[in-house]
């Protein structure tokens, strides 16, 4: 399902703000933006991602303010090591005869002198931050995708309500499918010339045969326990997607074969009405965690 979060926190001069955003994915797919400092956090994220979703197409992106304290308190300089190199700089001045006018802006140019702290070091800092700002973002996240679970919710119900409904006309339609074919056989038979009783006993033998590969009554049997089932999944309001595509797939095959063994042309219409009602539920369920 789709939706959105944004969450932020702040901790000790370090400011954290996360935004997530989800779209439809049968499996979970996480990508995650942040400053290439914190790149050593990003299996962190997507831990804390995964306990709080299941599938999706899922975007973490992260940015950090650090004030000027915490910025001070990163900046490292190496006394000892500037206090050398101004005297090793100063002798060499004085032997090659140059005037002494070096100042403290030398000591920046001095990558082993001067330097923040490293990268994994930053990671530690800011992680605590991050991760109270994440937990905020996500459960923006997982409310605004659970409000779409309880709309797409109401709509499966609906479809499977007109399933039902569709079930139950091909019941009703079943019983004459039968009747309609002896009658059929009959008037083929009347119209090749052959007296009916002599005819009777092939007539019964070809009706016997007829009526067993028209029978639906198991398939009608199998779709109706699969949408209670499927009814059942979407009561329980646990992460039910790929059940629900499950059931949704056996319906179908359910259905193809009604239409191929009932010979009737109102039954053929119920269910070309039962796929199209299946096809946009199976469209649904993806969007389902």
């Amino acid at each position: 399902m789709t939706g959105h979060g944004r969450g932020q926190a702040s901790r000790a001069g370090i400011r954290a703000e996360v935004e997530v955003s989800s779209v439809n994915r049968r499996q979970l797919d996480c990508s995650v933006s942040l400053p290439p400092t914190l790149s050593t956090l990003v299996p962190r994220i997507e831990e804390e991602v995964r306990k709080r979703l299941s599938r999706g197409r899922v975007g973490v992106t992260v940015n950090v303010q650090w004030s000027a304290a915490v910025r001070r308190q990163r900046l490292r300089v190496d006394e000892d090591l500037a206090e050398a190199c101004v005297k090793a700089l100063r002798k060499t001045a004085r032997r090659v005869g140059l005037r002494d006018d070096f100042d403290a802006s030398l000591l920046l140019q001095m990558p082993e002198v001067v330097r923040f702290e490293p990268p994994v070091r930053e990671g530690e800092l800011a992680w605590p931050v991050i991760r109270e700002a994440l937990a905020r973002a996500l459960g923006g996240l997982v409310r605004m995708r659970a409000s779409e679970g309880a709309a797409l919710r109401r709509d499966l119900e609906a479809r499977l309500k007109k399933m039902e409904a569709r079930l139950a006309s091909i019941r009703r339609r079943a019983p004459a499918v039968l009747e309609q074919y002896r009658l059929k056989l009959a008037d083929r038979l009347r119209l090749a010339g052959f007296e009916r009783e002599a005819a009777d006993e092939r007539v019964l033998r070809e009706l016997a045969l007829f009526a067993d590969r028209a029978d639906i009554a198991e398939e009608l049997t199998r779709l109706e326990s699969h949408i209670a089932q499927a009814r059942g999944l979407l009561r329980a309001g646990e992460s039910a997607g790929r059940s629900l595509d499950f059931l949704a797939q056996e319906m179908f095959r359910e259905a193809t074969t009604i239409g191929s063994k009932a010979n009737d042309a109102g039954i053929a219409r119920d269910v070309v009405d039962l796929k199209a009602e299946l096809e946009r539920l199976r469209e649904q369920v993806q969007n389902i965690e």
